[in-house]
């Protein structure tokens, strides 16, 4: 037994987790069981106080009963990954603010997103992704011309494995045999002299498949929506990695099952697993339990260096 004084801001569950002590009721159990009368815990512990701990044996004896709250089955989903009936538009609206010393900028970026199934090759999953009806708040010549790219390539091909995450991105064979096409109307739409470096630069991306694969893994949409949310869940937590910000500086973000009670949907609320602190991350899933297709994202994360602290906000949802 170890006497233990309790610090402010303790609660049972952080001590049991200090001491693998998997259901925190046996904490306060063995406790009440040894302490003194004015030491007995009856609600919140309280600090200052002596806390009675548990040694070695006694907690492998604990924790063999097996009946720690976030073993429980709903807790620790297995996820189907089911897209077969999979043809769903999605409206995307992505928030971007910079705050420095000075003041405070932002922009609004909104548009559909298209996912289409196709068929299943060998363990994987095919399917066309579009991008149509943009909105820069920005309103700038760029913009449009990174807008009418994009829309030029309609549509992409996502190849994914059983569980939904991406293997490789590219697309159609036509549309690579057309570009020469593609690209001289996009010179006609947009004639200047540093549209062309950006057309011309674009074009290597578009023919190079290993390049297209690559930045388009970084697509907001693509990389958002086929996140490995269906990791294995252990003792109530599962883990995704993920990357954010204009530097893609990769994160671990650990999910919970937000409510235990679900039957048609279900939801995963993630929070960053960083030892800094210059990253916050914060996200919600809602996915149908019976195929695992998502419905709709929140996400916000900040990042905060060298006095500039970046916000974005991320919102996808199923269109009705």
């Amino acid at each position: 037994m170890i006497v233990h004084f309790i610090l402010h801001g303790e609660t049972l569950e952080s001590i049991s987790e200090e001491i693998n002590l998997e259901n925190p009721k046996y904490l306060k159990e063995y406790h009440n069981q040894r302490c003194a009368r004015e030491d007995y815990i009856r609600d919140e512990l309280v600090p200052r106080k002596k806390l009675l701990i548990p040694d070695l044996k006694d907690i492998i004896e604990y924790n063999s009963r097996n009946d720690a709250p976030f073993k429980h089955p709903t807790l620790n989903p297995k996820l189907a990954f089911e897209p077969q009936i999979l043809s769903q538009i999605y409206d995307v609206n992505i928030n971007e603010i910079t705050e420095n010393e000075v003041g405070k900028k932002g922009n609004f970026i909104s548009f559909t997103a298209s996912l289409k199934w196709i068929k299943k090759d060998d363990d994987h999953h095919i399917f066309h992704f579009f991008k149509n009806n943009f909105y820069d708040q920005s309103g700038s010549k760029i913009s449009d011309l990174a807008t009418e790219c994009i829309r030029s390539l309609n549509p992409v091909v996502i190849k994914t494995d059983s569980k939904g995450k991406v293997m490789n991105i590219g697309l159609k064979k036509e549309t690579i045999d057309n570009f020469h096409s593609i690209k001289e109307k996009l010179l006609d739409l947009f004639p200047d002299k540093y549209a062309k470096i950006y057309i011309d630069e674009y074009e290597m991306a578009v023919l190079d498949k290993k390049l297209f694969d690559q930045r388009m893994r970084d697509d907001t949409f693509i990389k958002t929506y086929f996140a490995p949310v269906r990791n294995e869940f252990i003792n109530g937590k599962s883990y995704v990695e993920q990357t954010v910000g204009e530097d893609n500086t990769s994160i671990t973000i650990q999910q919970k099952v937000g409510n235990e009670n679900y039957s048609q949907e279900i939801s995963l609320l993630q929070i960053a697993q960083i030892p800094n602190s210059d990253i916050d991350f914060n996200g919600k899933y809602t996915l149908f339990s019976e195929n695992g297709l998502i419905k709709n994202i929140e996400i916000k994360y900040s990042i905060s260096r060298y006095g500039v602290k970046n916000v974005t906000n991320i919102n996808i949802e199923q269109k009705s």
